[in-house]
């Protein structure tokens, strides 16, 4: 996928998630089955995981490569990258330290919403601003996957908003 495709990927499937969220009622917003996340915190959780990936996405590509290095390897494909993660959560990963939200109120929820919008927006516009080169050449820490390039976290950012509202619309369709 190119730069261009995988912008508008972020954005729409961002927008999928908003929008299944945003038409939620507070019971179902507040639902949680035993030991899992609510909405809420599904919705936090995201906001806690693209944020950083933005924040490193501005920095300058000196200090990216000062901090992580350089890619050895050409990036994954989409399938590829999606398949990694779907075997490290079927192995047991979850989420660790920042990206667990803590409970969610109801009436955080358009903030949230609001905040994540503006994050995504944000994201696929410095995805836009990056050179494809660049895009397979730095490295950034993901907390499952280890070093990933640029490429491919906004691979796993695209894919990580679709897998969290599967989460959510199973756990509702079972309530």
């Amino acid at each position: 996928m190119n730069k261009k495709e995988i912008a508008e990927l972020l954005q729409k499937n961002h927008q999928e998630f908003i929008e299944m969220v945003n038409a939620l009622r507070e019971e179902d917003f507040s639902y949680a089955p035993t030991n899992k996340w609510t909405a809420g915190q599904q919705l936090d959780h995201l906001v806690r995981s693209v944020q950083p990936v933005n924040m490193a996405f501005a920095l300058p590509k000196v200090i990216l490569q000062l901090m992580f290095g350089k890619a050895n390897r050409p990036s994954k494909s989409f399938t590829e990258l999606v398949e990694k993660y779907n075997k490290k959560i079927e192995e047991g990963a979850k989420a660790s330290g920042i990206f667990i939200p803590p409970p969610i109120a109801f009436n955080k929820k358009g903030k949230l919403i609001k905040r994540l919008s503006k994050l995504s927006s944000a994201l696929s516009k410095k995805a836009l601003s990056q050179s494809e080169q660049n895009l397979d050449t730095y490295i950034l820490p993901h907390p499952l996957l280890g070093k990933i390039t640029m490429r491919e976290m906004l691979y796993f950012t695209a894919d990580h908003v679709q897998h969290h509202q599967k989460i959510i619309e199973r756990a509702l369709s079972n309530k």
